[in-house]
């Protein structure tokens, strides 16, 4: 009997082939979702048309597609919206996948005779374009950035509060950044260390994002028995994922660091053996870096609203 490939397999295959490819090149496609040439921002999440931020996969893989092929505008359409807005796409552009997650509800007859209802994940694929593929866009797709409302300094105390609202046990001192679970807390070396200070909070982005799994928060296990194994190594890719998303959420640069390189050949064994690892990945750093915005003070507008 032939089996064929189902569409949702072949989302998982060509999302991770795509991931892979990055990888072989030494290319973390999540390590540079920025741009200082466009007036969304220096350093954001991809954006729908309307502006609303993508999450999960949906940002890695723009992400990747934003800096291969150097665009500098964070907003992507479909070739409908386009054709909507009078900006139509240029032909002979290609365009991005993009993936959408649902669950759909199944009547059937078990076997007793009664009716069951069964609740079936569906993943669909589409495709998006970027602003700058389009032609006679609106304005404000095109616009460029002006001074930026944060100056760099601002932007640091504003991620230093973020971090202070979690609550986490955050400690300095020795020469590691790591979290310790047994005693639930984050050490960072002293401050004075590090290059500057979005490099420090970058690599606590990082620690914070592994604070998320202890079980009275979110309860991640990854099945983790030794260090340097495969449990470790799927743990160290939702927290650089979730890294960058904080990152792009609190306009720092991320921080390429040196002892990750080596989970590099771990990460690519894992993904070539599992399709959707870089979907349940990128999945739960979404969910370490909700999780962390959802600890923060509400503002004056959300207690509005609530």
């Amino acid at each position: 009997m032939t089996r064929t490939t189902s569409p949702q397999a072949d989302v998982y295959a060509r999302v991770t082939a795509k991931i892979v490819a990055d990888l072989e090149q030494g290319v973390r496609p999540w390590m540079k979702p920025w741009s200082a040439d466009h007036a969304a921002g220096k350093i954001t999440r991809p954006l729908r048309h309307n502006g609303i931020p993508y999450k999960g996969i949906n940002v890695i893989m723009l992400w990747s597609a934003s800096v291969t092929k150097g665009f500098a505008c964070p907003l992507w359409l479909t070739f409908k919206q386009a054709l909507e807005l009078g900006g139509p796409v240029r032909k002979g552009e290609s365009g991005e996948l993009v993936v959408y997650a649902n669950r759909i509800t199944r009547t059937e007859t078990d076997d007793k005779g009664e009716e069951v209802e069964h609740e079936i994940p569906f993943m669909k694929g589409y495709t998006v374009f970027n602003a700058e593929q389009c032609e006679d866009l609106p304005a404000h797709y095109y616009a460029k950035a002006e001074a930026p409302t944060l100056t760099p300094a601002a932007r640091i105390e504003r991620a230093d509060l973020f971090f202070a609202a979690t609550g986490a046990d955050i400690r300095h001192g020795g020469t590691r950044a790591y979290y310790a679970e047994g005693p639930d807390t984050v050490q960072m070396p002293p401050f004075e260390t590090f290059r500057d200070a979005e490099s420090h909070a970058a690599t606590l982005a990082h620690e914070i994002t592994h604070w998320t799994k202890h079980d009275k928060r979110l309860a991640r296990d990854f099945g983790r028995v030794r260090h340097g194994d495969e449990g470790y190594a799927k743990e160290e890719l939702v927290a650089e994922l979730g890294s960058a998303f904080l990152a792009a959420d609190l306009e720092i640069t991320p921080e390429v660091r040196e002892d990750h390189a080596a989970y590099i050949a771990s990460w690519l064994k894992a993904l070539k053996d599992d399709k959707r690892l870089i979907f349940s990945a990128a999945a739960h750093a979404q969910r370490a870096a909700d999780y962390l915005h959802g600890l923060q003070p509400k503002t004056e507008e959300e207690r509005a609203a609530a």
